[in-house]
């Protein structure tokens, strides 16, 4: 089965999924949503994933916006309220094979982001060459050297490293200071974030392909984790990202909430931010190199939600998300359809390698 045949079947059994959940939720009051959280997840026989999850995660942050609406609130102020006016935001730097990153930083900083992340490797076999890790670390070299000391740099290895070369590559980029490193290994292979941890103080992330309070379980209890990065749209939605970074804090364990997406996705985590003591930086899809030919902004009425001021957002203040959707728009792209693919990358021996 090709690329686009996985992609497009995973879209279509997450809208069959809706779609069933959906007959369910008819003519329920829509104020109850633990309940019809709790209900959406525990009802099937089958429970968590990324398809049941993310159908979830659509409908909880839908269920928010009504809420919200009804009570002229904005959802934070359902959740006990905010702890905090704004958020510290990052920008994403390079694409997904990434080669002049340092002076795409240097604009992103001149901007006014305080924060970036960029794809800090091609793909890598189980044991690769040092001359692949040597050009990763003059990548970085070269982002540190265009922005200074104190900018933070969040560097995404996006699964496509194994533990032998992670440990080489988290050794060999400890005296350029990052922010992070994402997703040393894949989330099937968290058992090796230990041997990691023991090559370097650079704060360990992941989380983004975890979907519920109990998939992060596990990672809490091995102490080997330092944020953790769920995505709202795809882990239960508001309501469970709340509950899973109310775990965290008990772990003394950062949220950087995962959103490469559109306004609904970064809206729905503004409004767990704010009641969340642990979440120290939001992404966001501003020029993402994967949002080629639209933008976020394009899918709202009003822009200036989420206008960014000395590399922070401040919290949306409308009811519900805070949001207020261009429906025309949402239409026109709809029917055009999505068209970006998961591209197949293969190593030079023919094996598939992760993108």
């Amino acid at each position: 089965m090709g690329g686009e045949a996985v992609i497009e079947g995973r879209a279509a059994t997450v809208e069959a999924a809706v779609l069933e959940l959906t007959d369910y939720l008819i003519d329920q009051d829509p104020l109850r949503i633990e309940d019809h959280w709790n209900v959406m997840y525990r009802a099937g026989f089958y429970r968590g994933g990324p398809i049941l999850m993310s159908a979830i995660a659509g409908l909880d942050q839908a269920l928010w916006d009504i809420k919200g609406k009804y009570f002229n609130a904005p959802v934070y102020q359902l959740l006990g309220g905010a702890c905090r006016d704004s958020i510290r935001v990052y920008s994403w730097i390079g694409g997904d094979r990434p080669s002049d990153v340092g002076s795409a930083a240097k604009q992103v900083v001149d901007a006014g982001f305080t924060a970036v992340k960029m794809n800090g490797t091609e793909e890598l076999q189980y044991v690769d060459s040092y001359e692949k890790i040597d050009r990763v670390v003059e990548r970085i070299a070269s982002v540190r050297e265009a922005v200074g000391n104190y900018i933070g740099i969040g560097i995404d290895f996006h699964g496509r490293v194994h533990k032998p070369m992670a440990k080489i590559l988290a050794k060999e980029l400890e005296p350029y200071r990052p922010m992070f490193i994402e997703e040393p290994v894949l989330p099937e292979n968290n058992e090796a974030l230990a041997e990691i941890t023991k090559h370097t103080s650079i704060p360990i992330a992941t989380g983004e392909r975890m979907y519920s309070r109990w998939d992060f379980k596990p990672l809490f209890e091995s102490g080997y984790v330092d944020i953790i990065q769920p995505d709202l749209s795809h882990a239960g939605g508001i309501t469970e990202v709340k509950k899973i970074a109310s775990m965290a804090e008990a772990y003394d364990i950062a949220i950087a909430p995962h959103c490469p997406l559109g306004p609904i996705a970064l809206a729905a985590c503004l409004q767990v931010d704010a009641t969340t003591h642990n979440a120290f930086i939001q992404e966001q899809s501003l020029g993402i190199h994967y949002n080629k030919g639209s933008d976020l902004l394009d899918y709202i009425t009003d822009k200036s939600v989420f206008d960014y001021h000395d590399g922070h957002v401040k919290i949306p203040q409308g009811p519900g998300l805070g949001i207020e959707i261009n429906e025309e728009k949402v239409k026109e792209m709809a029917a055009e359809g999505h068209r970006w693919r998961n591209p197949v990358w293969r190593h030079k021996d023919g094996t598939v390698a992760e993108w």
